[in-house]
């Protein structure tokens, strides 16, 4: 199949997600850690997101939105369709999942709402959140385990500097010029935001 059907295809599939603001220059990223405590597929086509839920995975990057929030949203889906982040989406599957997050410490539950289906109850995860948009990404068990909050706690610099990077990666993403460029920053995303 052509990239030009991809395209096609990935953009119906975004029409009907709700914009939320992307990462802006200076904004910071901030991550949380807990366990995955519930998981439920949904029809990402649909449009049910649910209220308060942050939109992670390559669906965020279609809700990014800025000056030439058209241009983004294109730019996103082409790097998504190309690099093959939306590999299933792009042969009809629109199958997505909310996840259920418990965050360590009194921080309470989120949900986050990704086209990423390889998460499992159970998993203890990074939640890296750049404004609205979120990535949700597997890391050892040791970092939910209350006996090692101080040393999460002493980490919180390289872990931020992680999240920072694959919002970066995203953001190339997103501003890439061309559909060439789109695809180098879609593999580079995967590498960097990808457990």
């Amino acid at each position: 199949m052509t990239c030009r059907f991809f395209v096609t295809l990935i953009l119906s599939l975004c029409v009907a997600v709700p914009l939320v603001h992307a990462q802006r220059a200076g904004q910071s990223v901030s991550v949380q850690y807990g366990v995955v405590t519930g998981g439920q597929q949904l029809d990402l086509n649909s449009g049910a997101v649910p209220r308060g839920a942050v939109v992670g995975g390559a669906l965020g990057l279609a809700s990014a939105r800025g000056k030439k929030s058209s241009k983004k949203t294109r730019n996103a889906l082409i790097g998504a369709a190309a690099g093959s982040a939306l590999s299933g989406a792009a042969q009809g599957d629109t199958r997505g999942m909310v996840y259920n997050v418990a965050l360590t410490g009194a921080a309470g539950e989120m949900q986050v709402v990704t086209d990423q289906r390889e998460i499992r109850i159970g998993d203890c995860v990074a939640v890296e959140r750049a404004g609205e948009t979120a990535n949700l990404r597997r890391v050892s068990d040791g970092f939910c385990e209350a006996a090692n909050a101080s040393v999460v706690e002493a980490l919180a610099e390289e872990s931020a500097e992680e999240a920072s990077e694959c919002a970066a990666a995203k953001d190339a993403v997103v501003n890439a010029a061309t559909i060439e460029a789109a695809e180098l920053a879609a593999v580079k995303m995967r590498l960097l935001c990808d457990d």
